[in-house]
């Protein structure tokens, strides 16, 4: 699912097929000489150039509907304004963004927008970071002409599983339209009537088969299209924003993540073009609350009298050491095995691969749950960095090394097992799983939540989350990117944005 052609130029070529880089033309704008590649929209060379132009229907990633209007400047030689989001830099092109004329018809717009918008700033999700609020206090006026009476659209129309929608906040933009139609390809959206009964609506089908449904929420320039999950839950100006990767497959989504007073309220879409566009899916955005589940396990167990009980980290590690030094004298270091977990960074796989060579064992395997996948986004190996235990070479074949380490259990060699993550239990048969834990003299696990069918294990360590610790995964792709460890101790907002490519902090917004 490409962008529109709109938003990304594609390059010419020669007679041998070799790509043509674009010519760069050079414009003017307020007096300042910036440069853009031939064919691209004014508006979005001035956004590269660092200038701030007010507007709300262009998206990069987006066809151009135009129909805002607030993008409007005046161009030298043309004999009225051009909306700038539909107009292509040419060389020599003088551009002026704050002329009398361009000042009046953008206060035009915004009080045309305006004469209808419902007062529910104070209970709106998108307050703090709507571009309605803040254009308005930029630009418009501080005074209302109209006397009647406000149109009246419906408000929290439940339009599927995950979204929720607030007629009279909606500015026309077609944002979601053109995402629906252009991105997910679902076509629910759509904007019905004419004229000032012009009002967004969902046909007879709902968002409930649209897994990509809640990035209209974050397309949304006001408050129209709200997430069930975010909704009247807390208000952005409380967040503090850290970038990292999204753990849900192993397309390794860019995303910030929303922390405040050591919660995660929300994880939301970070640009990188080379991966996920400004978007992800539904799954991966809600894939967040187990970071801070109850059931979690905060602190380490060793087995005492016959079940676990809590003990400290150092008692743990002695425990753990003791045991596999004790494994290793009776049957050689080959005896000792191990599951490592896609959901670890490069860094901690690595380090886990240095202690099993130091063990002595050499079987060494990886289980990744799968599930459904489409063209797009979602891909079927359900952990982030599977690839990157690959490429550490840690585990090898087709399975990872887990039909080897299954045939070493049942043949008995395999005596000792070191296990990260959960990812096995949903991975094996139940019979199976239990056949090989059966077999094992020593079981070490290394957990987010204890499963009971791990209750036989020797010592239990928690683990980390990716929100909890600095690091990198690798994609499906190969691509290495890093990850931060959510702001847990009040930082400064460079701490929290730190890893952000200029063009993410530029269209964070979108």
């Amino acid at each position: 699912m490409a962008a529109d052609a709109s938003s990304t130029n594609a390059p010419k070529t020669d007679t041998l097929n070799a790509p043509i880089a674009p010519k760069t033309v050079k414009l003017t704008v307020d007096g300042r000489a910036i440069e853009a590649p031939e064919g691209t929209p004014l508006l979005q060379a001035m956004l590269d150039a660092g200038l701030d132009l007010p507007h709300y229907c262009y998206h990069p990633k987006l066809s151009i509907d135009g129909s805002c209007r607030l993008c409007q400047v005046k161009i030298e030689g043309m004999p009225k304004l051009q909306i700038s989001c539909n107009t292509q830099v040419r060389d020599g092109m003088v551009v002026h963004t704050a002329d009398a004329e361009v000042e009046l018809a953008r206060r035009g717009v915004l009080e045309l927008l305006l004469i209808n918008h419902p007062l529910d700033c104070p209970i709106c999700d998108k307050a703090g970071e709507c571009w309605l609020q803040n254009y308005a206090m930029r630009f418009g006026s501080r005074h209302a002409r109209t006397l009647e009476p406000r149109r009246k659209h419906q408000k929290r129309v439940d339009i599927g599983e995950r979204m929720l929608l607030d007629q009279e906040r909606c500015i026309l933009c077609r944002r979601c339209v053109r995402f629906c139609r252009e991105i997910s390809k679902t076509g629910e959206l759509a904007v019905f009537n004419l004229g000032d009964r012009s009002v967004l609506d969902v046909y007879d089908r709902r968002l409930d088969n649209d897994y990509y449904s809640i990035c209209t929420a974050d397309i949304c320039p006001v408050g129209a299209l709200e997430s069930k999950d975010f909704h009247h839950r807390i208000r952005v100006w409380f967040l503090q924003e850290t970038a990292n990767v999204c753990p849900g497959c192993s397309n390794g989504c860019n995303i910030m993540v929303s922390e405040y007073r050591n919660r995660i309220w929300r994880l939301t879409p970070r640009r990188n073009d080379a991966v996920n566009d400004t978007w992800m899916c539904d799954y991966g955005r809600l894939d967040y609350k187990f970071v801070d589940a109850p059931e979690r396990l905060r602190t380490p167990m060793v087995a005492e009298s016959g079940a676990l009980a809590q003990t400290t980290w150092q008692e743990a590690l002695a425990r753990a050491s003791a045991e596999i030094a004790a494994l290793k004298a009776r049957h050689g270091g080959a005896a000792m095995g191990a599951v490592v977990s896609p959901h670890l960074t490069n860094e901690e796989n690595f380090c886990f691969g240095e202690l099993m060579r130091a063990a002595g064992g050499d079987k060494v395997a990886m289980a990744t749950r799968r599930g459904a996948a489409d063209d797009f986004l979602i891909k079927a190996e359900k952990a982030p960095n599977a690839r990157g235990v690959r490429e550490l070479g840690l585990v090898s074949g087709d399975d990872d090394g887990l039909g080897e380490l299954l045939r070493a259990a049942e043949a008995g060699d395999l005596k000792g097992l070191y296990l990260c993550g959960d990812d096995l239990l949903e991975t094996l048969a139940p019979e199976l799983l239990n056949a090989v834990l059966g077999r094992l003299e020593l079981l070490i696990v290394q957990t987010l939540r204890l499963d009971l069918r791990l209750s036989a294990a020797t010592v239990v360590f928690p683990t980390t989350t990716f929100a909890e610790k600095d690091g990198s995964f690798t994609n499906y792709a190969g691509r290495v990117q890093r990850i931060y460890k959510a702001n847990r101790n009040g930082a400064g907002m460079a701490q929290r944005r730190r890893g952000l490519h200029p063009s993410a902090q530029r269209f964070r917004r979108r």
